[in-house]
């Protein structure tokens, strides 16, 4: 895990603001607390000459200030410590405010990134491992912003000043401390290198734990049935009990960790002090300027001595960062070949103005594709020729891995083709594989996204499917269950019609539409196919084995054909 990853400044554009605005309170905190030294050391010294008996003789240079002074000198270090408060607690505003900012930037980034390729991620990450990332994962990154980045910009910033100013003061101080400062570093990435398994393996853990109460969750009316319930609950109260046994290995490692550093900066200081000692009892060095650099000794270990602290506080923080980049960068997510792979149910892809839409009888392929080629890894589908006209129903047919999925995921725009072209003059409105519902309503999964949604609508495509006896009110449990899976394959269709219905002229496109149905139910879901045809002049394309499907379409496009690849594949009249 990197201390700081360049790519938040890419993926959230807040972090460029908390890092800016830090900077400047840093440099402002170190100005500050320099002058409060300052100021604090003159007071003292002023306080406590008298009581020596002024400066013994020998000595270069008086560095206290006169008695008259003492009352400026301490409005100025109030002033200082005021401006100091100031600072640091304005970095503490900002990096809340960056903290939920950058949070709902990356949030938005993964769901963007997630949603562009989502027909891609067959062998991807388990929806209960995403929410993980996504929710407490990124809530996490709040201990990473209010704690560990003001000490590291505090660290950059404030650092090298308050070391020049040592130096400055008294150049043997400043020469032991930048002799002696590397050695924090050096602590912190070898406690760094030894807990890091550690801390990732606790992580791994929790999205493990979330993935198996979320699988026994969705499962309870199986595990019921077979009376398997109280396995369940034993194995998660098994790794249950290993998460809370990581968690405690963490924190030990963060105590440890925290000691190892405090005592490093401490002996750090304790060298700096005994020279410094050393010298004013020899009467070598002025008691004022010896007072500025203890003073300000301390403040400069500060922010090294916590960011390493912090560090370890917030490494769940960054490692859930690291797998929100992975999925916003697509590192693993799985390669989906062919058909089987998961797709959102419903999604309105390729939107072209109104103006381009097609008008029934125009007598022109509202979609096209011609000599399509798809590359997927090492391997390479197509190449494809296909024209749906309105008032059409083409059927995309092949045996399972041919590559059926992606080339609709090409002509929705989420895969890049390596040669051929895409035309579309309409808008699609597409029905995956997967049903994708929602806990809620009926009404509200079939109108889900349309910001005004129409009951009457939803109503009338839940009726062409068959599920009117449901009701558009009927509510669905989590991941949507309380419909049997035929049902849910129907509201998915539903979906697309409502679509469909709601954009003049729209595609559309349906992949395995009846594969979960029974054959009363897959004739009905063939005439309202026939229908949005004949009586809509609408393009459908439809993807599927099913021989009914088939029989209906008006031709068929069969992919992974033996000559393929060297002719395409060219439509042949079903009926």
């Amino acid at each position: 895990m990197k201390p700081f990853d360049p790519r938040l400044l890419r993926s959230a554009r807040a972090s460029r603001w908390v890092l800016g605005a830090g900077a400047a309170l840093g440099l402002v905190r170190a100005v500050a607390i320099t002058a409060w030294c300052w100021c604090l050391a003159q007071a003292l010294a002023i306080a406590v000459l008298p009581v020596l008996g002024g400066e013994p003789a020998g000595r270069p240079l008086e560095y206290a200030a006169h008695a008259s002074a003492l009352p400026q000198i301490i409005a100025v270090g109030l002033t200082a410590l005021v401006v100091r408060s100031a600072a640091g607690w304005g970095m503490d505003i900002v990096a809340s405010r960056g903290a939920a900012l950058v949070k709902t930037q990356l949030r938005e980034a993964a769901l963007d990134a997630l949603d562009a390729r989502s027909p891609l991620r067959a062998g991807g990450r388990p929806d209960a491992e995403l929410a993980t990332v996504l929710g407490r994962g990124l809530d996490a990154l709040d201990g990473y912003f209010s704690g560990y980045v003001p000490q590291l910009i505090l660290t950059a910033v404030s650092t090298p000043v308050l070391v020049l100013g040592v130096l400055l003061a008294d150049p043997v101080s400043g020469a032991i401390v930048i002799a002696v400062f590397p050695i924090i570093p050096v602590f912190m990435i070898l406690i760094g290198l030894a807990t890091q398994a550690v801390q990732d393996r606790q992580w791994r853990q929790l999205q493990r734990l979330s993935s198996s109460f979320m699988d026994a969750v969705s499962g309870v009316p199986t595990l019921k049935l077979y009376r398997r319930e109280g396995r369940q609950s034993s194995r998660i109260a098994r790794e249950t009990e290993e998460y809370r046994s990581r968690t405690m290995q963490v924190l030990r490692v963060t105590f440890l960790s925290g000691f190892v550093l405090d005592l490093a900066g401490t002996f750090s200081i304790a060298l700096v002090a005994v020279t410094v000692g050393t010298r004013l009892v020899d009467g070598a060095f002025p008691i004022a300027l010896g007072l500025f650099v203890l003073l300000l000794l301390p403040e400069t270990f500060i922010p090294i001595r916590q960011v390493g602290a912090a560090y370890h506080s917030s490494a769940e923080g960054l490692a859930a960062s690291a797998d929100v980049f992975s999925i916003i960068d697509g590192d693993g997510d799985g390669d989906g070949e062919g058909d089987g792979e998961a797709e959102p149910a419903v999604r309105t892809a390729g939107l072209a103005p109104s103006a381009a839409v097609v008008e029934a009888g125009a007598g022109r392929a509202a979609l096209r594709i011609d000599r399509l080629e798809i590359r997927r890894g090492d391997r390479r589908i197509g190449p494809v020729s296909l024209a749906v006209e309105p008032g059409s129903v083409v059927a995309l047919a092949g045996p399972s891995g041919a590559g059926k999925s992606s080339i609709v995921a090409a002509l929705l725009g989420f895969v890049p083709p390596a040669s051929g072209s895409i035309s579309r003059s309409v808008e699609l409105a597409w029905c995956g594989q997967r049903p994708g519902l929602l806990q809620g309503s009926l009404a509200q999964n079939i109108a889900i996204g349309d910001a005004a949604p129409d009951r009457a609508r939803a109503a009338r495509a839940l009726a062409r499917v068959g599920l009117e006896g449901l009701g558009i009110d009927h509510e669905l449990g989590a991941g949507g269950s309380g419909v049997s899976g035929g049902q849910a394959q129907r509201v998915a269709i539903a979906r697309a019609l409502y679509r469909a219905d709601s954009r003049p002229g729209a595609a559309l496109v349906l992949d395995e539409p009846t594969s979960a149905l029974d054959a009363e139910s897959e004739a009905r879901i063939i005439r309202v196919v026939r229908e949005a045809a004949e009586l809509e002049r609408r393009p459908v394309l439809v993807v599927s084995h099913r021989p009914a499907v088939l029989a209906a379409a008006d031709r068929i496009v069969r992919v992974g054909a033996p000559c393929a690849a060297a002719v395409g594949l060219e439509a042949e009249a079903a009926r």
